[in-house]
């Protein structure tokens, strides 16, 4: 909402700002005339901002302000402070759940004798349809061979009165057909192959499987106001956002404020690059902000980062953020702010911010914010912004003092700490085996794997005997023989708006492709090679600039346009290479050009995933194995027999800025994303309900109306205690939303497949826990049924429990099942870093399902620990120092937790073991808005209260 309209202190600061002939209003922050306001970090400053405008001294009060105005002073008190963000933004697997639950409120509310239709986003909204689409298909159009050989002798050509608009020397064996010509620089053309249609099969099979999906979006795209949804095969979320919905400036009934947003996903950040404020919130909190409820944080500390130096030629951004991305982990910035500012940043695009931005999870920061300045602007030009829009965002940042200079060290700000880096010192790096921030570089990369083989399990080790380290194990494959060990490369994916967001990795991958198919180097067709870009953009400049073929021919084809193998959806790998990967029980290996790899998250059968850049991938690819010193081995031989390296076919940053500024230009940005909401054909022919309550198909397996609020009533219970609790599960540390939150493919074993199958459901119709996030029976099914679990009960990885009174072994959700028959209360036992990883609003509400009412950890990630709170979930932590094991848990106890009638945030309170043992623990509501979440039952009971 633009303005207040309640009468404060602060009304006086709206005032006029004229630009060029336009007249607007804003709220002049300099009109506070508080010398406290210059020293403000830039972020700060948008927080400052939106208290301001939305101040109506009932849900943001005049307090507020003076708190953020205070931030030097509060930044160490944990004061709590209230945030309107300008909007939410929204990716299909987070978004079903939560529109999914409007409908649901709609329909409590009408039977608790409210009006429905008063159920809308009040904050505009937006949602992306991009997390649905799969690597089914692959490599269509790989194997073209040049001067190939007629069966029956000679070499294939023409035959008499054959098409003139087919190439008379390369022969696509997938296809047993010659290619198309558009020119004569054969066998690379600027049109696809007969063969090459992966793009198009992968998109009917998305629209096969998620048509109840999104029949069920259009339905809410028609019903709920104020939302726009973005139809599947136009990119990814992020990248979206930073093309094409991301404003920098809102202006709303002619009253100008900056951007700002929060979204349901982790990296919705990607968008600080572009100077607005935004971060990754839990579905339900997500949805409390869609109805104008405002966030209720602590004041952050603010980090600033320091970027000084220049970039070596042969460095890529994702080198640069995968080594941000350690140095800030080991830093410690969790629930911090981190600015950049530095004579450094004024050398890097908007895209190579973005991607420092896009990983703030990893490097576990609330943002990674790069304020505006000049190349900001450039950028919006670029991609093709309005002209009038542009002057305006400028004078509004300029007028209000948020527009950098950052040669300027006059600008810079005060920051909680300051610490810095040369891009000078930036080498090529990956990030692996399992973690994002575990960085590796590239000239140690086989030293560090074969250190990986030999310790013992844990996120660098697989404790693999040294007599089985050797281990080859042969396959056929379309009646070629191979053979695979461990460090053997089977997923090579260019993926994620990580880096399909920045045009220089792209090229610089599309450039290094074509040398390596002109030296005559190739990729083996058992790996499972895909480009997934984040936008038709992408597609655009690579075409364009003539490097789609080579990336073609080395299998590289465009696969989708979704996140795909960044969040799971890689598909399955040939049958045969997986058959030989269990078989040897090896350690085989994806490289991806992602922002996660955290075990089991790419594909079940990749124990080890690295993160890389997109020209790394293609490297790693043609190598075939993780286990290679490029410095000193070859990639292969060329045409005429001699060794090819790396450092051959490897591009300079200035021979890729050359291509960039030749292709990538605002007419591409303009043509993609004026297409961008028609859709296409198959979700045009979508005919959706138009009935403002939405008609549950009680035969459906993709949308089912929750029991979130079947119990609920107009006024508010007291809280009950827990008692005589038993713990579902006990484990340690880093257990993140990956293993609590149903992702990937649905095990054929697993609970819900055998619910999906009595529905009669054929294994390969169940799809992805993912496209299902909109039935909470599969959900709880799923919930803590990763294969990667490791709980303490169990001793080894798998998705099981142990039923303490009767001692069986059993799936996590089927000892759920059989506590809540008899009436037994749960809780679950953890360590430190509970939750982390990506935003998953059914990482809380799985749990919810399966009857959990607390959780006892050494620390909590700051969205998880929400998101408990906001499903009416008690997160406890222990006091410092304590833990499970120091308190001599074995988690087959009996407890039993008192909530007191006036609790407090953080309060400490006793926590009763059946051995007649206890200890005190923290709750962790962090604020007073928290606690009236848990009061109500969780935030979206509370907001159907307000709505009555």
């Amino acid at each position: 909402m633009a303005t207040s309209m309640e009468t404060t202190k602060y009304t006086s600061l709206k005032q006029q700002l004229q630009v060029d002939e336009d007249s607007f209003q804003y709220y002049n922050l300099l009109a506070l005339k508080d010398e406290r306001y210059e020293k403000l970090p830039f972020s700060i400053r948008v927080l400052l901002e939106s208290a301001v405008r939305n101040c109506d001294n009932f849900h943001i009060k005049e307090k507020d302000v003076e708190n953020i105005l205070n931030w030097k002073e509060n930044q160490n008190a944990s004061v709590e402070v209230p945030f309107k963000p300008s909007r939410v933004i929204l990716q299909d697997f987070t978004g079903v759940p939560a529109v999914v639950d409007f409908a649901a409120m709609r329909d409590a509310v009408k039977r608790l004798g409210g009006d429905p239709e008063k159920i809308n986003p009040v904050c505009p909204s937006d949602l992306v349809i991009d997390h649905s689409v799969q690597v089914d298909v692959s490599r269509r159009p790989v194997r073209v061979v040049p001067n190939a050989p007629d069966p029956g002798g000679g070499i294939r050509g023409l035959q008499s009165g054959a098409s003139s608009d087919r190439c008379q020397s390369c022969y696509c064996i997938e296809s047993g057909s010659r290619l198309p010509v558009l020119d004569q620089s054969c066998p690379f053309h600027h049109q696809a192959t007969d063969c090459a249609d992966a793009l198009q099969k992968n998109q009917d099979i998305e629209f096969e499987r998620n048509k109840e999906r999104f029949l069920f979006l259009k339905w809410g795209a028609r019903a709920l106001k104020n939302m726009l949804i973005v139809p599947p095969g136009s990119g990814i979320v992020h990248q979206v956002n930073l093309e094409y919905l991301g404003r920098v400036v809102f202006n709303s009934d002619n009253v100008l404020y900056p951007d700002s947003l929060v979204g349901t996903d982790s990296h919705t950040t990607m968008i600080n690059g572009l100077g607005i404020v935004g971060w990754g919130v839990g579905g339900i909190e997500a949805e409390a902000v869609m109805l104008g409820q405002a966030i209720s944080m602590v004041l952050p500390k603010v980090v600033g980062y320091k970027l000084t130096g220049k970039m070596d030629p042969l460095a890529t951004s994702t080198d640069v953020v995968l080594t941000i991305t350690k140095h800030l982990r080991q830093i410690g910035v969790v629930g911090k702010f981190v600015e950049f500012f530095g004579p450094g940043v004024a050398q890097l695009s908007i895209a190579d911010r973005a991607t420092i931005a896009n990983m703030c999870p990893e490097y576990g920061a609330t943002v990674g914010f790069f304020p505006v300045d000049k190349n900001s602007l450039a950028y919006l030009r670029q991609t093709a912004r309005e002209e009038d829009k542009v002057k305006y965002i400028e004078a509004y940042l300029k007028a209000n003092h948020m527009f950098r200079d950052f040669t300027n060290a006059n600008e810079d700000p005060i920051f909680s700490e300051v610490v810095e880096l040369d891009l000078g010192s930036v080498t090529t790096c990956m990030s692996g085996p399992k973690r994002p921030h575990d960085k590796v570089l590239v000239s140690e990369m086989k030293d560090d794997f074969q250190k990986c083989l030999n310790n013992k399990v844990g996120f660098k080790g697989y404790d693999i005997p040294e007599d089985k380290q050797s281990t080859t194990i042969p396959f056929v494959l379309d009646n070629q023989e191979y053979t695979l060990k461990h460090g053997s490369v089977v997923i090579a994916a260019i993926t994620s708006c990580t880096n399909t967001s920045n045009p220089s990795v792209m090229l610089g991958a599309g450039i290094l492709a074509k040398k390596a198919v002109e030296a005559g180097l190739s990729v083996a067709p058992y790996i499972k090679t895909s480009l997934s870009p984040g936008s038709g953009v992408v597609t655009y400049y690579l075409q364009e600039s003539g490097v789609i073929p080579y990336l073609e021919n080395l299998g590289f084809s465009i696969v989708g346009y979704g996140c795909m193998t960044c969040i799971g959806n890689s598909g399955p790998l040939p049958e045969p290479v997986g058959q030989a990967i269990e078989k040897g029980d090896l350690v085989a290996c994806g490289v991806l050009s992602g922002n996660r790899n955290f075990e089991g998250r790419i594909h079940p059968l990749t124990r080890a995933n690295y993160l890389a850049s997109p020209p790394l991938v293609i490297a790693y690819a043609i190598a075939g194995t993780v286990s290679i010193d490029f410095e000193k081995e070859p990639l292969g031989l060329n045409n005429e027999g001699k060794e090819v390296f790396l450092r051959d076919i490897w591009p300079t940053r200035e021979e890729i800025q050359e291509v960039e500024k030749q292709f990538v230009i605002p007419a591409m940005f303009k043509d993609v994303y004026s297409k961008i909401q028609k859709g296409n054909t198959q979700w045009n022919s979508l005919d959706a309900p138009e009935s403002m309550l939405y008609p549950w198909d009680p035969k459906s397996t993709y949308i089912k109306s929750p029991p979130f609020f079947e119990t609920m009533t107009k006024d508010v219970s007291p809280p009950a205690a827990i008692s005589n609790a038993h713990a579902l599960l006990n484990v340690a540390d880093s257990v993140t939303t990956d293993h609590i939150s149903p992702a990937g493919s649905i095990a054929r074993t697993s609970p819900a497949a055998r619910y999906l199958a009595a529905r009669g459901l054929t294994p390969r119709e169940f799809n992805s826990y993912g496209s299902r996030r909109g039935n909470d029976a599969v959900m709880a099914r799923g919930t803590f049924a990763n294969i990667r679990l490791v709980n303490k009960f169990i001793g080894k990885a798998a998705p099981k429990t142990v039923h303490v009174p009767s001692g069986d072994v059993m799936d996590v959700f089927d000892a759920a099942e059989r506590y809540r028959g008899e009436g037994t209360s749960l809780i679950i036992l953890a360590g430190k870093d509970y939750g982390c990883g990506s935003s998953r609003d059914w990482a809380a509400k799985g749990p919810w399902m399966q009857g959990i009412r607390a959780v006892i950890a050494e620390s909590y990630e700051r969205i998880h620990r929400s998101n408990l709170v906001g499903m009416g979930i008690v997160p406890l932590q222990y006091l410092e120092g304590e833990n499970a094991n120091s308190l001599g848990l074995t988690g087959k106890e009996k407890f039993t937790i008192e909530i007191p009638q006036g609790i407090q945030a953080r309060q400490q309170i006793p926590v009763k073991v059946s051995d007649g043992r206890s200890f005190n623990v923290v709750v962790r509501f962090d604020t007073d808005v928290e606690l009236t979440y848990f009061k109500h039952g969780g935030i979206l009971n509370y907001m159907i209260r307000t709505m009555l």
